[in-house]
């Protein structure tokens, strides 16, 4: 336990080091600003275009805001943000194998099933971190602006998707132990997550995917019942179990 430990707070010093944990906090606060001032600059920005539409045969109509537009619009800025944290975090084991620190780790002790939920740890934990304050900020200003009980369903909408995110770092967790270089992961990662996507649109496959937790943006307008997501968060946690298993399972028996 203590060979983990000092090896948890290696990767977490190494992220606060490296800037990682700083770039994060500032990437998410300003998508948790950006959500309430989108929302709050739309009329104005529709007004300012009002007559180069009015010129192509479209009518502005007023537009109301509210805390549902900042809603919805966090949850479309926070793919973004979630894609820029695959990137970033696409090499976290990469680097290792380039540098050959793993095999020194190794070779003084720390059982390869440390390794792996050491980094899925430090991943999680900079996700919930980052996820918490992007929501935090843009329910702060809408709290301010406007009225957040207005949104239906905002605890569980919020939940699904950080899980969703949970799943993403699963993934890169496992295909960072299967293959060594940064382009694979992000090729791992990313296809997988597109073929479970397609998947969902077979018949009903849609309750049983993880990626049906990106659709929890729709219980913010009451278009789905909060049970209809249970299955798939089930599910989204069995894989993520899933991935760690294998991930230790790989691992163990790889050559570095």
């Amino acid at each position: 336990m203590k060979s983990f430990i000092a090896f948890l707070k290696k990767e977490v010093f190494e992220c606060i080091r490296s800037g990682e944990l700083t770039f994060f906090c500032i990437l998410f606060l300003i998508f948790g600003i950006m959500n309430p001032a989108i929302a709050k600059l739309t009329p104005w920005m529709l007004e300012t275009l009002s007559d180069s539409l009015a010129e192509q045969g479209m009518m502005v109509t007023e537009v109301t805001v509210n805390a549902l537009t900042s809603w919805t619009q966090f949850f479309k800025n926070i793919p973004i943000a979630l894609i820029v944290f695959v990137f970033l975090y696409s090499g976290i084991f990469t680097k290792e194998y380039e540098t050959n620190t793993l095999i020194l780790i190794l070779t003084k002790g720390l059982s390869r099933y440390k390794v792996v939920f050491a980094k899925f740890f430090v991943m999680f934990t900079m996700w919930t971190i980052g996820y918490l304050l992007c929501f935090a900020v843009t329910y702060g200003y809408n709290a301010f602006f406007w009225d957040n009980s207005i949104a239906v369903g905002l605890l569980p909408a919020m939940v699904y998707w950080w899980l969703f995110g949970v799943w993403i770092i699963g993934l890169i967790v496992l295909f960072s132990v299967l293959v060594k270089s940064y382009t694979g992961v992000l090729l791992g990662t990313g296809g997988s997550v597109l073929g479970v996507y397609l998947i969902s649109f077979f018949p009903k496959a849609w309750k049983y995917t993880p990626t049906t937790l990106m659709e929890s943006a729709s219980l913010l307008i009451g278009t789905k019942s909060i049970e209809d997501y249970g299955i798939a968060v089930l599910i989204t946690i069995l894989l993520v179990v899933i991935c760690l298993i294998v991930s230790i399972t790989v691992m163990n028996r790889k050559q570095l």
